[in-house]
């Protein structure tokens, strides 16, 4: 029966956490997400998609953005329409950053975060963070084309730690 999977086809990625304590600075979490050249998966993201960016091709958007965590439900969600991702692109690799402005926040000083990433409406994966407590940054999840060309689900959670630039230039390097 496998043999007739398309693979994944569009995904939402959300992510919600609680707002800072009154008097703290705003807590801001960001998706962003690297797409990779089949001739070079591991390399340089050909193009990244995060608050102040968009997919050139309009198949990875984000929909929601929040910079303090005061949204209903669901903070940040970005969708990811790889069915329709050019042939070019053979990894798709999606992070978490916590901005820094202010003072060093790791995952753990995030209040109550929450990660969901479904197709349609199965769920493929939950996190809290609470395996990369020490991050300021975490790759969430990876999409990869497999032989015959659809796009599978790579789960597990990397943290880093460093400034947002720096994690999106090293976020898509091969796994450990």
């Amino acid at each position: 029966m496998s043999g007739l999977s398309k693979g994944i086809r569009k995904v939402e990625v959300a992510l919600k956490w609680d707002p800072s304590p009154t008097g703290q600075p705003p807590t801001d979490l960001d998706i962003v997400a690297g797409t990779y050249l089949a001739g070079d998966p591991y390399g340089a993201p050909d193009y990244l998609v995060h608050f102040d960016s968009r997919s050139p091709d309009g198949t990875i958007t984000l929909n929601r953005d929040s910079t303090d965590g005061k949204g209903f439900g669901w903070d940040e969600v970005m969708t990811l329409e790889l069915d329709r991702l050019s042939e070019r692109y053979a990894r798709v690799v999606v992070g978490v950053v916590i901005q820094q402005t202010g003072a060093h926040r790791p995952f753990a000083d995030v209040l109550d975060p929450g990660l969901r990433i479904r197709e349609g409406y199965t769920v493929l994966a939950e996190d809290d963070f609470g395996g990369v407590l020490g991050a300021t940054a975490a790759v969430v999840a990876e999409f990869a084309r497999d032989g015959s060309g659809s796009w599978q689900f790579r789960p597990g959670i990397r943290g880093y730690e460093g400034d947002p630039a720096r994690f999106t230039a090293v976020m898509g390097a091969d796994r450990p």
